[in-house]
């Protein structure tokens, strides 16, 4: 009898060993997974580089580098989940950042302008959307004749010229710290939009006709999604938070000019694509984007330290966005033919 207990327990830890090793392997073998380990490598590597590197002061002013671009990833993936593109983003930046520098030289106040800005970014939003959806123009072609004209607005107004005179509250947005902390405002500020968007994309009817209509918006339409409004709505609303991250960025460094924000569309991109959104939509999550926003930003970071240059962070950054497309590919294979092979010893 005691024989027979003890083979039931041997046996059951055998079990539970097996359960721990196939959620180890499953965790690793997730995108998630993968970037929270190449995140670990790299503060280790860079912990043991340079001891400034894990300062918490220089850690939390490291995010006033990335966290607008952070924000502006998030209305992304809602874009990119559904199997669409806008590359305008960066260019709606500097047409909001254009109405506000220009609303500021005629007097407005603060909260004037950051309406100004958000208001400008839906318009401009709205404006894609129009043709998208109503016209059945590809997003691609739309948003990229759109990026040309409303940075070029900008351009052709203020030329070589720069708006300067904000007020001075208005530089809290940008610069300013939670009160009592050395917290930044834009980190608790991207964190709350991130929880709020993550809220929508896993626990609403939303977020799930979002993962429909990326996966066939054909069966989507079929099972009543309305696949216009949402898409209608996705791009609003990247322009709207295109418009909020013109308040946050033009705050930050005090002035408009017109190449500012720059090649933004490619960064918040590549952030989505490397946290596991798939370019075709219809796969991803709000975990993953939030891993690959502190890899590269921190990457990034760390790089300056060490006195990288510009182009190797470019180089790094490209690499990591080609692993991003690759290894789930490569990842999905192997699983699929693990399932296979189980299927076949049974």
């Amino acid at each position: 009898m005691d024989t027979n207990k003890t083979l039931a327990n041997e046996s059951r830890l055998v079990e539970e060993n097996k359960g721990l090793k196939n959620k180890i392997i499953a965790l690793v073998t997730r995108w998630e997974g993968v970037l929270a380990l190449i995140l670990i490598a790299m503060v280790i590597l860079f912990s043991n580089i340079t001891p400034y590197f894990l300062d918490y002061f220089n850690l939390m002013n490291a995010t006033f580098t990335f966290m607008e671009k952070a924000v502006l990833a998030l209305p992304m993936i809602f874009i990119i989940m559904c199997g669409d593109i806008d590359i305008s983003v960066a260019a709606i930046i500097a047409l909001s950042s254009f109405a506000m520098g220009f609303a500021s030289s005629m007097g407005v106040d603060t909260g004037g302008l950051i309406i100004i800005g958000i208001l400008t970014g839906a318009l401009a939003g709205a404006f894609n959307a129009l043709f998208i959806i109503r016209f059945r123009i590809p997003a691609i072609a739309v948003t990229l004749a759109s990026l040309s004209m409303f940075r070029g607005v900008s351009q052709a107004i203020l030329g070589d010229q720069a708006y300067t005179q904000y007020p001075a509250s208005f530089s809290y947005f940008g610069q300013g710290y939670i009160p009592g902390t050395i917290i930044p405002f834009e980190l608790v500020f991207f964190l709350i939009l991130a929880a709020g968007f993550a809220y929508v994309l896993h626990f609403t009817t939303y977020g799930r006709k979002l993962y429909a209509i990326g996966n066939s918006a054909t069966a989507a339409k079929f099972s009543g999604v309305d696949v216009d409004r949402i898409r209608f709505t996705n791009f609003v609303l990247n322009g709207v938070f295109a418009g909020v991250v013109a308040v946050l960025l033009t705050s930050r460094i005090g002035s408009t000019r017109p190449n500012i924000a720059m090649g933004w569309e490619l960064e918040a991109i590549t952030l989505v694509v490397l946290g596991g959104v798939s370019i075709s939509g219809g796969k991803g999550n709000i975990v993953g984007v939030l891993l690959s926003v502190f890899l590269i930003g921190y990457l990034k970071f760390g790089m300056g330290l060490i006195n990288m240059s510009a182009k190797i962070m470019i180089i790094t950054t490209g690499f990591l966005l080609i692993l991003a497309v690759l290894l789930p590919v490569i990842m999905d294979n192997v699983k699929k033919q693990n399932k296979l092979k189980a299927q076949r010893r049974a």
